[in-house]
């Protein structure tokens, strides 16, 4: 199912290539395809240690200008506070608000569509005058597992400390 998913976004990110009338180069498609592997944020220096398996000559910036050309066309994601990267699952939609919920503790990213967060920054934008192109929240807390994990480590502390 998963390759299935992934093979319908390549063709869905080749198809918009074209409506758009820029280039997917192999490089990007590579990066891409790295992308749709990953199952949380990537840092682009661990990119570029699974680009170099198939390409050994690739550089730094070969990773980073794929990187720019993949976040203008809305197909990953730059989690800020992570220095890292995530695919988009909003390919149609360049731009829209998203919301990353990063856990503190496995550090996986999960996004999330902001409709309501969304209209708000675009009357905020508009009030303002400014001209929205890009925007994510990202909020920092743990995930549903880490939180019954650090759940039970509180339980056996406190279990520990009673006489």
């Amino acid at each position: 199912m998963h390759a299935t998913i992934n093979k319908n976004l390549l063709i869905q990110a080749e198809k918009l290539c074209r409506q758009r009338k820029v280039r997917l180069t192999p490089q990007r498609l590579e990066v891409l395809k790295l992308m749709l592997q990953q199952r949380s944020a990537i840092s682009a220096y661990n990119l570029l240690d699974l680009l170099r398996i198939v390409e050994p000559q690739a550089k730094p910036p070969t990773v980073y200008r794929a990187l720019d050309f993949l976040l203008d066309q809305g197909f990953i994601h730059r989690v800020e506070s992570a220095n890292s990267y995530i695919l988009c699952h909003q390919f149609s939609k360049p731009i829209h608000t998203s919301a990353m919920f990063i856990c503190n503790r496995c550090k996986q990213v999960t996004e999330h569509s902001t409709k309501r967060v969304e209209k708000t920054l675009q009357k905020l934008a508009q009030e303002l005058g400014f001209t929205l192109h890009h925007s994510v929240v990202e909020a920092h807390g743990l995930c549903i597992n880490c939180a019954e994990i650090e759940s039970c480590f509180k339980q056996i502390l406190f279990s520990q400390t009673l006489p």
